[in-house]
């Protein structure tokens, strides 16, 4: 029942599914090949994410995540909050389990929000691809823009969000195995 209870949400998208199919025949095959390909590129990125995961919580002692990421980090942290996003490969999806890791390393919530922001939205082959395909202007001020959107939007929600609720989200992180 607990299983259940777990994983209700994928069951109910499952159900849905499986109803789109029934009730949609002419979309069956698309819909079919979609979720295939969805599937296959899930497993080529996600088991990577994890290795390096796994690295990371075992190599990284949690007082140098502290020391360089936590909340007495100022400056350096956001940075190397930032440069961690801007060189990630892979799908926004995969920065949510590193972003667990570094919560339960002792990051602070600014600092993750920030790498997600940067994962998000400030790859490093992107914007060569912009420097190259839209020019060098173009590319530094999207970028420039996303910096400070990421700065802003981190600092926002960090206001927004109730110290007990921060407190709750980082003991559910101490308990990831």
């Amino acid at each position: 029942m607990a299983l259940i209870k777990r994983y209700r949400s994928a069951i109910i998208i499952g159900i849905a599914f499986v109803l789109f199919l029934v009730l949609f025949p002419l979309w069956r095959v698309k819909a079919i090949n979609s979720i295939l390909f969805q599937s296959k590129t899930m497993l080529l990125v996600i088991p990577p994410i994890f290795i390096l995961l796994g690295l990371l919580d075992v190599w990284v002692p949690r007082e140098q995540m502290i020391k360089y990421m936590g909340s007495g980090s100022g400056l350096k942290g956001s940075i190397l909050a930032f440069l961690l996003g801007s060189f990630a490969a892979g799908p926004l999806y995969g920065a949510f389990p590193f972003a667990a890791i570094l919560m339960k390393k002792g990051a602070s919530l600014t600092n993750i929000l920030i790498f997600i922001g940067a994962w998000s939205t400030t790859k490093i082959p992107m914007l060569l691809f912009e420097m190259a395909a839209l020019g060098k202007r173009f590319a530094l001020s999207r970028l420039f823009i996303d910096i400070l959107g990421i700065l802003l939007i981190s600092w926002i929600m960090k206001l927004s969000i109730p110290e007990k609720e921060i407190d709750r989200i980082y003991s559910e992180a101490e308990n990831i195995d």
